[in-house]
């Protein structure tokens, strides 16, 4: 990010990043700190009084300052080659008219028809393809959906040659070793160094303005929270004084799921989440923010690197009172019926006269397989329970 702000803005993405990564060695973890703080920040955006103080202490911005802040970083987002970006926000409720100049690049709009399939096409469109939808489907009980996508497709520069692809032992965190698929090339030292008690190695993406792709061993038995940082740590870097470095980097994907509401309330930030919160800078309706979640996804092989994350912030109104739910329990004998899309023709009809026994995955399809990205890309997305 050019300038002194720039670097300001990537200090306070930096930041929460640091503050996001847990500290257990033993499980996968996968996010987007730069997708996580362009959505937080233009919710921020439209904070005042508690709410506002409190997302500031993790975003750096909100209020009236947020939104020029937001619009840059995600403008240096969509300026490194390989990345798509986006915000969309769909209301219920009356959006302030400054609150839609401060965030000239977020595609607004109203929630009528079927907000659901329209999100989805809008993720998955932005996305190329990885993420095939919002995290979680909507209940129908959200005032206000923000969306907020981060996508990137980069190739090496020198890509692994797949004949060297074998198996190698990877031990675990907890000791056990397995062997897995494994990329092997040899690499310039000057793509290496040490820093903080571990190595890192860069490499290179095709591309102008390509991303840099890092990967970062620490300490054994250290976690993602000290380790991870080492990935942008500018001091005390030392140079690899070697010939050469002989790289064996497994083929890898993660995937994972971020409850952002959660997180925030751990570091202190609930005041945005309760009933009653100043969000009069975004609209004149009391809202809240009811939920917040982020799903994520990188790939890793010979060609290059593959990753998204969508991050889903919805907000409700604070003097709505919801109608009670009323339980429905398909706990003893149930009908089923398919009709014709016109609702009139019965092509299938079905009772179920015992217990249910285990359905289908619904990550799977019909016949048991994954289900992959769109495009044929053959990667699977799953879905969240519920959706």
């Amino acid at each position: 990010m050019a300038g002194n702000g720039g670097a300001v803005r990537a200090g306070a993405v930096r930041e929460l990043a640091e503050r996001l990564l847990p500290g257990d060695a033993a499980r996968d973890f996968v996010g987007s700190p730069a997708g996580l703080w362009v959505a937080l920040g233009a919710v921020a955006a439209g904070a005042r009084g508690r709410a506002a103080e409190e997302l500031r202490g993790v975003l750096g911005v909100a209020g009236e300052e947020a939104g020029p802040d937001v619009t840059a970083v995600a403008a240096e987002l969509a300026r490194t080659s390989g990345v798509s970006a986006g915000v969309a926000v769909r209301s219920r409720v009356p959006v302030e008219a400054a609150y839609r100049s401060a965030l000239p690049g977020v595609d607004f709009g109203a929630a009528a028809g079927d907000a659901q399939a329209e999100l989805d096409a809008w993720v998955a469109e932005v996305g190329g393809g990885r993420l095939d939808g919002l995290p979680d489907a909507l209940d129908g009980g959200a005032d206000l959906v923000l969306v907020g996508v981060v996508a990137l497709g980069a190739v090496w520069r020198e890509a692994f040659d797949a004949r060297g692809t074998r198996p190698a032992p990877f031990t675990a965190a907890d000791g056990s070793v397995a062997e897995v698929p494994t990329m092997h090339r040899r690499v310039p030292a000057r793509w290496a160094w040490r820093v903080g008690g571990g190595v890192v190695v860069e490499l290179p993406c095709t591309g102008e303005r390509a991303p840099r792709v890092r990967f970062v061993l620490g300490p054994a038995g250290a976690g993602p929270d000290a380790v991870v940082p080492l990935g942008w740590a500018e001091e005390g870097r030392e140079p690899v004084r070697a010939g050469g470095v002989e790289l064996a980097l497994p083929r890898f994907g993660l995937r994972g799921r971020i409850d952002a509401l959660a997180w925030l309330a751990s570091v202190g930030v609930t005041a945005p989440a309760r009933p009653g919160a100043d969000f009069s800078g975004l609209s004149a309706e009391p809202l809240y923010v009811s939920k917040a979640v982020q799903e994520a996804v990188v790939e890793v092989g010979e060609a290059g690197v593959e990753a998204a994350a969508v991050t889903q912030v919805e907000m409700a109104r604070s003097a709505a009172r919801p109608l009670p739910a009323e339980r429905i329990a398909f706990d003893r004998p149930f009908g089923v019926v398919v009709l014709d899309a016109d609702g009139r023709l019965p092509l299938f009809v079905g009772w179920r006269a015992g217990g249910p026994g285990p359905g289908p995955d619904p990550g799977r399809g019909r016949s048991g397989r994954e289900r992959t990205f769109p495009g044929g890309r053959g990667r699977s997305v799953r879905r969240s329970p519920g959706r």
